[in-house]
């Protein structure tokens, strides 16, 4: 047994936990525990923490960029329900990777709706919701449908990295969601751009086409374009306010 193995099991945090339902009080304290005895631990093995600790009440969340974290724990827990929110105004390249993912890997691809169609939440708000009040139509298409989806789990994994935006540099690999009273992993926070195209290469994980197209970042059509030459990755997102995030990481 390892070293971070026996310190896992010290705290509480090894294979032997038994999954169930837990109290935010309990969840919180887990989160703390694993913070610290995480922290360094390979990707695969902050994947297995979380799928033996929550067992069936966890979930993978993908924005399918791509299928990293997807197929991580696809090879750590065959079978894992993967939360893909689908906004109805994704690319057809995203969907396309959201496919490939649910026809080719082991795990249990749930798409999400808002609860209106764009041409319903048009009818209501008045059309292009997202040029006049980009935070309100996240929360409609994205905040919402995710805490609607997640009600039935007590944790949660997303494909956040430190590397990725000033907002985003102390990122946790495992950390307590207070809002939500959920844990929330993040098993490749630690992991740079080249790790994660070295990955892609190894495992052949599918990939949206977008980024061969200039596209830093890849979110709904209406609110990304393109970057150029030296911007931020993210700087394609929302370009016309002063907003980084959806809302759904904060």
């Amino acid at each position: 047994m390892t070293v971070m193995a026996t310190s896992l099991n010290l705290i509480g945090l090894g294979p032997s936990v038994v999954a169930g339902r837990r109290t935010p009080e309990e969840l919180k304290a887990l989160a703390l525990d694993a913070a610290v005895a995480l922290e360094g631990a390979p990707a695969e093995q902050i994947a297995k923490w979380a799928t033996d600790t929550f067992g069936a009440r966890f979930c993978v969340t993908s924005s399918m960029a791509d299928a990293v974290v997807a197929h991580l724990f696809s090879r750590v827990a065959p079978g894992v329900d993967v939360v893909f929110l689908d906004t109805g105004l994704h690319f057809p390249e995203t969907l396309k990777v959201r496919d490939i993912v649910a026809a080719t890997m082991n795990v249990n691809v749930r798409s999400i709706r808002p609860q209106q169609t764009v041409g319903q939440q048009d009818g209501e708000f008045g059309p292009r919701l997202f040029a006049r009040s980009p935070d309100e139509c996240c929360f409609m298409r994205k905040v919402e449908p995710l805490e609607r989806a997640l009600a039935e789990y007590d944790s949660w994994a997303t494909g956040l990295r430190r590397d990725e935006s000033p907002t985003r540099a102390n990122t946790p690999v495992v950390t307590f969601d207070a809002k939500k009273g959920k844990v929330k992993v993040n098993p490749i926070a630690a992991w740079t751009q080249t790790d994660v195209d070295r990955y892609i290469s190894r495992w052949n994980v599918p990939v949206n086409e977008l980024f061969k197209k200039g596209y830093g970042s890849i979110g709904c059509w209406p609110c990304t374009r393109r970057t150029k030459a030296g911007e931020d990755p993210r700087a394609g997102r929302w370009a016309m306010f002063e907003k980084t995030e959806c809302g759904l990481h904060v």
